[in-house]
């Protein structure tokens, strides 16, 4: 957890750092979504691979060797001289995010027994968005001018960091508290599975990886789940841009100033998530689909906001209702996941869909900036889409459902 914790505060901080230098490098606005797009390219590339390599060594060493990548982007970042050069640095960050994703979760199914997977997700989540609220703040922290000044003046006997302005120095020590989570990943016990896997060639792994996907695909809980997380993370990721657009025009806030809001919105998915390890089970997990049509329509009520604290309530109540119904249907999807093909193969299943869907999602908000569609319209649509998709799903499990497909298939190893 505590790995987790600074690896994912660290992300989060690198983002609004990443945004402020597309900024500060006169980046056109479209590019601002395209840093989250390159990110999660190599999550959707590499989904293959990711899994079988999460798999094929303890958890803990699959950690560090991600963070170790993660490192590497920020010392790439640090030199970025060009728009187009920070987006290739933050993709290397993205390619150790890919690796680190299916080791993160995978060692939760090999640690615990299915009935407390959802209290686990509950901590993980709840530490997750905790690290989502504490980094968007600091980056934005990181880059507020005072602030800056002060980290500027520090000084290292006989050491030369190479640091000079604002955004290097924020960069790097964004990659001091990658080297925290990456002293913490040494010390993750290794929970005595075996980590041989049958084959390494790559034609083999896509293979496997095609019929993992279909696998997932074609069980009645594993699709629903699917379908829910991959239309929340898509969503999510572009919501992300959305606050910070919406902050700008509707309050004209600054960077720094949006990004807190968007921690608002990370603090609320952290209570969401909490209440739900406490309240909901593994066998009642799909009843809180509604939660996510409701979700979809409290979006839309952003566009008559103008208050900071009527936002604030509004952004909380947004990311209350995303956690409430999101950590029930993850940890769903892993328990399906781990008895259908294993923990390091099902992650990579859903990496593979929930970044698809941030590509296609964030795609399409950054072509409505380019077209210069304002703002209060992009919300209106998307939490129209949501809502509808969210009732699509939930009609797709009462169809289920009427099939006699219920919840009887958790615990068992059908379709194995």
């Amino acid at each position: 957890m505590a790995a987790q914790f600074f690896s994912s505060l660290a992300d989060n901080a690198l983002l609004v750092v990443a945004i402020a230098l597309l900024i500060d490098l006169h980046a056109p606005a479209y590019l601002t979504p395209m840093l989250k797009f390159v990110f999660v390219l190599f999550y959707v590339i590499l989904a293959p691979f990711v899994g079988a390599f999460a798999d094929s060594m303890p958890k803990g060493r699959v950690m560090f060797i991600s963070n170790t990548i993660k490192i590497t982007g920020c010392g790439l970042l640090f030199v970025a001289t060009h728009q187009y050069f920070a987006l290739a640095a933050y993709a290397v960050v993205g390619l150790g995010a890919a690796a680190y994703s299916p080791a993160k979760y995978g060692i939760l199914t090999e640690l615990l027994p299915p009935e407390k997977l959802v209290i686990a997700n509950g901590w993980i989540e709840g530490l997750t968005v905790a690290s989502i609220v504490l980094g968007t703040v600091l980056g934005g922290i990181l880059i507020t001018p005072s602030v800056a000044d002060v980290l500027l003046q520090l000084d290292f006997p006989f050491i030369d960091t190479g640091v000079d302005n604002a955004l290097e120095s924020g960069i790097f020590l964004i990659a001091i508290i990658y080297s925290i989570a990456a002293l913490f990943n040494l010390y993750i016990p290794n929970t005595g599975v075996d980590h041989r896997i049958p084959k390494r060639n790559p034609f083999f792994l896509i293979h496997e990886f095609s019929h993992c996907v279909r696998l997932l695909w074609t069980d009645k809980l594993g699709q629903i789940s699917l379908a829910v997380t991959t239309l929340f993370w898509g969503a999510g990721a572009t919501l992300q841009f959305i606050v910070l657009k919406w902050a700008e025009v509707a309050m004209d806030y600054p960077l720094n100033q949006a990004a807190q809001l968007q921690g608002v919105v990370a603090l609320g998915i952290a209570v969401g998530a909490i209440m739900a390890a406490r309240w909901i089970s593994l066998r009642q997990s799909v009843a809180v689909i509604p939660l996510g049509i409701a979700m979809g329509m409290v979006v839309m009520v952003m566009v008559l906001v103008k208050d900071l604290w009527i936002a604030i309530i509004l952004l909380m109540l947004i990311g209350g209702l995303a956690g409430f119904f999101v950590v029930p249907m993850n940890a769903l999807l892993q328990h399906r996941g781990h008895i259908l093909m294993g923990a390091g193969h099902s992650i990579a299943v859903q990496n593979f869909n929930e970044n698809l869907s941030i590509l296609v999602m964030l795609s399409l908000y950054a072509l409505l900036i380019l077209l210069e569609v304002h703002i209060y319209i992009v919300i209106v649509v998307f939490g129209l889409f949501v809502s509808v998709m969210m009732t699509l799903v939930r009609k797709w499990h009462l169809l289920n459902q009427s099939k006699g497909d219920s919840l009887h298939l958790i615990g068992s190893r059908k379709g194995r």
